[in-house]
């Protein structure tokens, strides 16, 4: 019985198997630790933002964008009465449950009204007091929240669902609220905890090519598996020939 020789065909497309998958193995992993920089870079540029006005991110009865949310801006007004706060509950602080005040904010450039969560209290048996005069508003825009928008006796609601809140606001409103980032030192409810903001969801878009880029080498490499499977398949069946 004659002993088996090796194919060279099969020997050489093996070797260029095991090169084609280390080239795109690399090169993929090499894109796609590129596309994590850029998403990284990309947050970390965000959360280093610069506030600006309000009017120039976001107008009365304009609807928030999505690339604005979370963006950092001032905005100069007067506060609303105390009684016409809100108390927005179930709202985690720490181990604690309790509530946002939000507070109606009268922007001096426009007369609309923008809602304020000046800061987080664990008691619901008052509404504090507000700021009195013209103050000047540092904090990150979000967007109005999904769920009942009902107002209870207590003035507490489950959600910041700004169209349903309209009535209560008693003038035109903006179509975003204000989470406050920086309060007032003369503020006389400053014993509210701070709430802080959420941090911005990764874009995207960010390094969008490098994941493309790292997809493609990874598709090439599986095409390459194939390509030496076909190569196998064809060489024994001619073999049995």
């Amino acid at each position: 019985m004659s002993a088996l020789r090796p194919d060279p065909v099969l020997a050489v497309s093996t070797a260029l198997l095991a090169v084609v998958l280390v080239a795109t193995g690399v090169l993929g992993w090499w894109q796609l630790a590129a596309w994590r920089d850029a998403q990284a870079a990309d947050l970390a540029a965000r959360l280093d933002l610069r506030p600006v006005a309000l009017g120039d991110v976001l107008g009365p009865d304009e609807a928030l964008r999505s690339e604005d949310v979370g963006v950092p801006v001032t905005v100069v007004g007067r506060y609303a009465p105390a009684a016409r706060q809100l108390l927005v509950g179930g709202r985690q602080q720490g181990d604690a449950l309790g509530y946002w005040v939000l507070s109606p904010l009268e922007v001096e450039s426009t007369g609309s009204s923008l809602l304020v969560v000046r800061g987080w209290t664990p008691r619901a048996e008052r509404l504090p007091p507000v700021p009195a005069g013209r103050v000047e508003e540092t904090g990150v825009l979000q967007p109005s929240e999904e769920g009942s928008g009902s107002v209870s006796a207590d003035r507490v609601v489950a959600s910041v669902r700004i169209p349903a809140l309209v009535g209560e606001l008693r003038t035109d409103a903006y179509g975003a609220f204000l989470l406050r980032t920086t309060p007032q030192p003369a503020d006389p409810a400053a014993g509210l905890a701070a709430v802080p903001p959420p941090e911005p969801d990764d874009s995207w878009s960010a390094g969008l090519r490098n994941l493309t880029y790292a997809a493609q080498w990874w598709l090439f490499g599986a095409f390459a598996v194939f390509w030496w499977w076909r190569v196998c398949t064809d060489r024994v069946l001619s073999a049995r020939r």
